[in-house]
């Protein structure tokens, strides 16, 4: 089974001790501040990005608190801890999630499962011929998309019902380290009602988030799956029909862009939008990660650099005070522009 123990591990192990422990929850959470986003890049944390929005701040301190307490992690001070030796813990067996994306999928997990789920008891009753009943989704958008659905399938409305059970089954057949009953025990069908998460999760002994885990690592299995192979599921292919994935700039991020492109400086686009500076430079360096072909070098010469990038690379460290203290001339804003562009390529 998938535990949240062993993804705060594998981020404390990546992040090595360079950031504070509530940089991981800010990940884990899908914070889109320049600083979680930066992170989710610079230390290969991006398929763990909002997979668990349902974890509160306290939840969460209480998770370290456990950990600690069981000799897992060790506190360093600063809210900074580090993985101990698993040895003979419990977790040494289980896995990490293999399915998992976060980055691409974390906008789109839940509007996947509310068209799947409706779907489902849409298809089962069409099935039975049975037209009275409650439809499990309220959102009128999902609604209108099964209509849809159905008159744009060539399937016939008795025969959806056992065309989408083959396709699931297909879908699922081959997967390694998968178990669908994290999904098909809260399907609700013909004389069938789905279990809510709670209920799923004490059925299969689970803890709420482990199971959240479980749940989230089998739905992005199947969207990756189905993306891969759409021509073998022509009715589960409009699961993620006119979906996009992760936008790779916030909003405003997108909008600092589109002046730039007009040939305004960051200051004169802080003046434009009313914004500080330095939210403008936080959107400089989204272009850095995100944007191939975005040019540093008006922010930081050539020289500077190389220095800081050096500097990264022998001091071992992404820490921004580090490199700071040996190259003086350089400003934050520069070394995180500079690590946004290359810092991640260079430690591989």
């Amino acid at each position: 089974m998938l535990h949240i123990e062993l993804i705060i591990l594998h981020c404390l192990q990546s992040i090595k001790n360079e950031r504070t422990i509530y940089s991981i929850f800010h990940l884990l959470k899908g914070k889109k501040s320049s600083q979680t986003i930066q992170d989710a890049h610079l230390f290969s944390l991006k398929q763990f990005f909002g997979i668990l929005e349902p974890l509160t701040r306290e939840l969460f301190e209480r998770k370290i608190a456990a950990m600690l307490q069981n000799n897992l992690i060790i506190d360093c001070g600063g809210q900074r801890f580090v993985p101990a030796s698993l040895g003979e813990s419990p977790l040494q067996n289980n896995r990490l999630p293999l399915f998992i994306n976060g980055w691409d999928y974390h906008q789109i997990t839940g509007p996947v499962w509310e068209r799947l789920t409706l779907l489902v008891q849409v298809a089962s009753h069409l099935e039975y011929g049975e037209t009275n009943y409650i439809p499990i989704q309220k959102n009128q958008a999902v609604h209108s998309w099964v209509k849809t659905v159905i008159k744009d399938s060539s399937i016939s409305k008795r025969e959806m019902g056992r065309k989408l059970y083959n396709e699931l089954t297909k879908c699922f057949c081959n997967a390694d380290g998968i178990n669908p009953s994290v999904i098909v025990f809260r399907l609700t069908g013909f004389q069938q009602i789905g279990l809510t998460a709670e209920q799923a999760a004490k059925k299969m002994n689970l803890e709420a988030l482990d199971y959240h885990l479980e749940f989230t690592n089998t739905l992005h299995y199947m969207i990756q799956n189905i993306k891969n192979n759409y021509k073998q599921f022509p009715l589960l292919a409009y699961l993620i029909q006119g979906f996009t994935e992760n936008e790779e700039l916030t909003l405003s991020a997108r909008k600092t862009w589109n002046l730039l492109l007009q040939g305004y400086s960051p200051e004169e686009i802080a003046s434009i939008r009313r914004l500080k500076v330095s939210t403008i430079e936080d959107h400089l360096v989204e272009f850095a990660l995100n944007i191939n072909h975005f040019q540093i070098d008006e922010y930081v010469d050539h020289e500077l650099q190389t220095q800081i990038l050096d500097t990264s690379r022998q001091q071992g460290t992404r820490q921004l005070k580090v490199i700071k203290d040996k190259v003086k001339k350089a400003s934050y804003f520069q070394i995180r522009l500079v690590l946004a562009k290359y810092g991640e390529q260079s430690w591989n």
